[in-house]
């Protein structure tokens, strides 16, 4: 009976660390398809409150998980606006001021643009394969979508701003259709849900992201993606401080 429990106990250890690698592998393939080796999308914001909406567009091109980099196009008054991130370095280009801004550490919580999302989100200083581990949790489903539901918990010297993450990713397209973003104290801060389903390029992803803070009603912060362009050739010093200035 011993050697029999011992065995039970043995392919229990062994079934929890193939489960918890297989969910860093879905999160793997999820953060490898919207990201592809780079990528080239044209977005439409839309900031949404009880009394007012505005709505911004810009271009984004990232490589690999170290470059990427963002032009605010419009509304006039934030046009030029640049955003880089290059390796651990995250800096901000203003026009109106004619200067680059490095910002710290600890303006990545703080809100991007006035948006839903922090600086974090937007510029992904942050990554959710190296700098979480994953666990799976259950099957669920999202808008007629069969789901994998897996939990990330921080890594203790990573540089993040969640306390815990919950992603619903399509168990057939690896697409991610809702997130759940907690604090530290494991209360539900923000829950962001991809819905209208496009091709682009080839790979099938949710056109319309929602960022909605649990805590404020009427409030939300929805990204539109007109155009994604995959696997561009883009060399890494378009990611400079001084190719801001030039966009």
């Amino acid at each position: 009976m011993k050697t029999l429990n011992f065995f039970f106990i043995l392919n229990l250890i062994f079934c929890t660390s193939a489960f918890s690698q297989d969910a860093k592998e879905i999160i793997k393939r999820v953060d490898e398809k919207i990201r592809g080796n780079s990528s080239k999308a044209n977005m439409t914001i839309e900031i949404v409150r009880p009394k007012w909406t505005r709505e911004m567009t810009l271009t984004s091109w990232s490589k690999g998980d170290d470059y990427s980099i963002t032009l605010i196009n419009s509304p006039a008054r934030d046009k030029g606006t640049v955003f880089l991130k290059r390796d651990k370095e995250i800096w901000n280009w203003v026009p109106s001021i004619d200067r680059n801004i490095k910002l710290p550490p600890s303006m990545m919580m703080q809100s991007w643009m006035g948006t839903d999302f922090t600086n974090d989100d937007l510029v992904k200083q942050s990554s959710i394969v190296t700098d979480y581990e994953h666990r799976y949790l259950k099957d669920s489903t999202i808008e007629g979508y069969s789901c994998y539901v897996i939990e990330l918990i921080p890594k203790p010297d990573a540089p993040v701003v969640w306390g815990r993450i919950k992603i619903w990713v399509d168990k057939t397209e690896y697409m991610q259709m809702r997130t759940e973003y907690y604090d530290e104290d494991e209360y539900l801060v923000n829950i962001m849900t991809g819905s209208m389903v496009k091709i682009f390029d080839g790979k099938k992803l949710p056109s319309r992201m929602e960022m909605i803070p649990v805590e404020k009603k009427g409030q939300k912060t929805v990204i539109i993606y007109n155009e994604l362009e995959f696997d561009i050739d883009i060399a890494d010093n378009f990611f400079t401080t001084q190719n801001m200035k030039r966009l």
